[in-house]
């Protein structure tokens, strides 16, 4: 096995671990890490091949069944909306991927991944909130305008959660960068 292979490996356990000990709390309490999954998905677009994509979709489902199943988590979630998780998923996963092919070592790769960060995990959070309002069965008396504004207060901590696992891991990035190849940020 060579070095790379060990590292994709490596990160890709890493992410996985990450997902499945975030994710198990959703959103209970202030004492857990918020999940980690949407950043766990972008970071594997970028660093891992295709294969990562479905295995952490079935980590994904695991951790959620644990939860569900174990951990006392309300399956209110679970409906027929939750295969909508696929493409909430892929839509950070080929975002990651998009991200990559343009990367470049410089201060502007870094505002760049910003921008594709934050569009990504907007359409996230409009990909897995539109299903549920459309396929959950809980809103038929409520307006999509209703259910809109209703959620909007979650769009912000979504954001916010994921860029914190995306900042650790941009400058993790950039430290591993940095030793391992002895490189400076460019302008």
């Amino acid at each position: 096995m060579n070095t790379t292979h060990a590292k994709s490996i490596a990160l890709c356990a890493l992410l996985m671990l990450l997902m499945a000990v975030t994710r198990s709390h959703h959103f209970d309490s202030l004492t857990h890490l918020p999940d980690a999954s949407l950043a766990a998905f972008l970071l594997a677009g970028f660093y891992l091949p295709f294969i990562a994509f479905p295995i952490l979709l079935v980590v994904a489902g695991l951790a959620d069944y644990f939860a569900f199943n174990y951990a006392s988590v309300s399956d209110w979630c679970f409906s027929p909306a939750y295969w909508f998780l696929i493409p909430t998923y892929a839509v950070l996963f080929y975002a990651g991927r998009f991200f990559a092919k343009r990367y470049q070592f410089t201060w502007y790769s870094l505002i760049e991944f910003a921008v594709i960060a934050a569009s990504a995990i907007s359409l996230a959070f409009l990909i897995s909130n539109t299903s549920f309002y459309l396929l959950a069965g809980y809103f038929e008396k409520m307006s999509a305008w209703e259910y809109a504004s209703s959620v909007a207060k979650y769009f912000m901590p979504y954001q916010i959660s994921a860029f914190m696992y995306l900042s650790i891991a941009a400058v993790l990035h950039i430290v591993v960068a940095k030793r391992t190849h002895g490189k400076q940020l460019a302008g």
